[in-house]
């Protein structure tokens, strides 16, 4: 890719994010009331970070039976409320066994 190509990438990437963030503060002067509302934007990070890693995470090993098996070991020790730092290296060390043991049976 050619430098003139990278830099027009590059700053229509920079108008759009800046957009989305620019027009929603100068359109809204007033400190919102409204309880949904509040609630509807305190869940947004959350929602959107799942929706970009969750279909990532069944692409991100060599094998799909092995990034279940990551994925299962860290919604488990997610919903036990186990540290985040435990819930990765526990998923990785999961994925490298599961690796492992699926090279040996193929």
């Amino acid at each position: 890719m050619d430098n003139k190509l990278f830099f027009n990438y590059l700053l229509i990437i920079c108008l759009s994010t800046y957009l989305i963030r620019a027009v929603p503060f100068n359109l809204i002067k007033n400190k919102i009331k409204n309880k949904y509302i509040i609630s509807f934007l305190h869940f947004i990070p959350y929602t959107v970070l799942s929706a970009m890693t969750f279909p990532a995470s069944f692409y991100a090993t060599g094998h799909i039976i092995t990034a279940v098996v990551g994925l299962l070991v860290s919604l488990i020790l997610a919903i036990r409320k186990c540290s985040l730092t435990l819930v990765a290296m526990s998923a990785c060390v999961a994925v490298f066994i599961s690796e492992l043991l699926l090279t040996l049976i193929l």
